[in-house]
């Protein structure tokens, strides 16, 4: 059965790395939800972390062949209950939709807050689940939104050894 899974995958900062990553999951014809890469808690490591839905077979296959690659330290498959997680949007209005107080709760609503304001145009901040954020999207679309992102999953894992504690074990091994 399919279901919503996070991949971790922790690699050294090579050139072309995201792209060796996701060619893996295009070769399996599974359509990403989201990605976020950044440096994790180890100097010199980064953490990718990947978002879709598919079933717990298909992804294990794929995580072997992910850690086949060279630079890929190790990877991991998440279940939801398995992990802490947030996006942030950004939401672009008009500043003349101030003129009353309905922006404003909407705003303390949805517990976003106002990041900047400009004479033709506010943006306003959100940090939550995917529901939450798209919630804020649809009550601000009266106003009138004249942009909007949202960036991908950012999860830390709820039962897991230390990365530094797998890496031990990795020169252990060779």
């Amino acid at each position: 059965m399919e279901k919503t899974v996070t991949v971790s995958v922790f690699t050294e900062n090579s050139i072309g790395m995201l792209n060796r990553i996701t060619i893996i999951f295009t070769r399996r014809h599974l359509n990403i939800d989201s990605i976020t890469a950044s440096e994790s808690e180890m100097k010199g490591v980064f953490r990718y972390t990947i978002v879709l839905r598919t079933t717990l077979e298909k992804v294990n296959k794929v995580i072997g062949q992910i850690e086949k690659l060279v630079d890929v330290l190790k990877a991991f498959v998440h279940e939801e209950s398995e992990i802490v997680h947030q996006e942030i949007a950004l939401y672009k209005i008009r500043t003349n939709t101030l003129t009353n107080g309905d922006v404003e709760r909407v705003i303390r609503e949805n517990h976003a807050r106002i990041l900047t304001v400009d004479p033709e145009f506010m943006v306003i901040e959100k940090t939550g689940h995917v529901a939450e954020t798209q919630l804020l999207f649809e009550s601000l679309k009266p106003f009138g939104i004249l942009e909007f992102a949202r960036s991908g999953r950012v999860a830390v894992t709820k039962p897991m050894k230390e990365l530094s504690t797998y890496l031990k074990e990795l020169e252990q091994l060779s």
